[in-house]
């Protein structure tokens, strides 16, 4: 089998994507490899939904480039654009319709519609065909996007929290639909949430943003795996190896460190209390912490 190029294995490209809302400026440059779901995180007003809505070509950037399968996302036609699935947090369809009446738009949006698929998708979800969608709950609209941008046979997922206003279940529910989405060859997911344990489990790779611009980029794994929260006091700080130190907090009892090589400070400062880091104590750590 012969080996991919790296254009080939790269599903979505962002190379320097810049815009402008006041005093918000957006320069982002990150990657969507193929057969990976990739996470984007980061606080309110970070800059997630404008790269969303760039991807989907929604807005117009006003520097840099965004490309799928190598081609420039400006150029795409209709018929391109049935490549993508999306879930956008400000979107959806009119209340006043129902599922039923809605599944005639599908179909003529997207050639690949399955309703048959579709219909049971939505009956194993409880979600009722003849419903009007303003009558359903946020976790049924919910459910209900992700649904429709699975129904026709997209390569490429672009979802903006799309597990927002599920419960436990029905979210879990949603990450398999996700996963098996991911069984087929040839397929990437971008997606956001604000609920890190499903990022966590779901992810292959994770980038995080603030302020508009990609502050950190690390395989799921690794920031798992290796990163950690180091409590140490004012002596012990002072005696630390800050080679591998990326933030610092100061506390009562002297410093919270985020460190990327937690097995380092294990085998050379059996003295410290060393924690692991989840994403939102990454989130927070790598945002009101002081570099160093």
């Amino acid at each position: 089998m012969m080996e991919q190029t790296e254009e080939e294995r790269t599903m979505l490209k962002i190379d320097h994507l810049q815009k402008h809302y006041g005093d918000f400026h957006l320069n982002c440059t990150m990657e969507v490899q193929n057969g990976r779901i990739t996470g984007l995180v980061g606080p309110n007003g970070a800059g997630k939904s404008t790269v969303f809505k760039a991807v989907l070509g929604l807005i117009r950037p006003e520097g840099g480039s965004v490309s799928l399968s190598g081609r420039d996302v400006r150029e795409f036609s209709v018929e391109d654009k049935r490549l993508y699935g999306a879930v956008l947090t400000d979107s959806g369809f009119s209340g006043w319709l129902s599922i039923k009446e809605i599944i005639p738009m599908l179909k003529g949006l997207y050639p690949g519609f399955d309703r048959r698929d579709f219909e049971e998708q939505c009956r194993r979800f409880g979600l009722p065909l003849n419903k009007k969608i303003k009558d359903f709950s946020m976790g049924m609209k919910a459910k209900l996007k992700v649904l429709t941008a699975l129904s026709h046979g997209a390569e490429f997922l672009v979802l903006d929290e799309p597990t927002a206003g599920l419960d436990v279940m029905a979210r879990d529910e949603i990450l398999s639909l996700l996963r098996d989405f991911m069984e087929t060859e040839g397929r990437a997911i971008f997606i956001s949430s604000h609920i890190s344990t499903d990022l966590e489990g779901l992810c292959d790779d994770i980038y995080m943003i603030h302020e508009g611009e990609i502050i950190l980029h690390e395989d799921t794994d690794v920031l798992l795996g290796q990163y950690a929260i180091l409590k140490v006091e004012e002596e012990q700080y002072a005696k630390l190896d800050q080679r591998y130190l990326l933030r610092k907090q100061r506390q009562p009892y002297g410093y919270r460190c985020l460190t990327s090589q937690r097995q380092f400070y294990r085998d050379n400062y059996p003295g410290i209390v060393i924690e692991k880091s989840g994403i939102d104590e990454l989130i927070y750590m790598m945002i009101k912490g002081e570099k160093i």
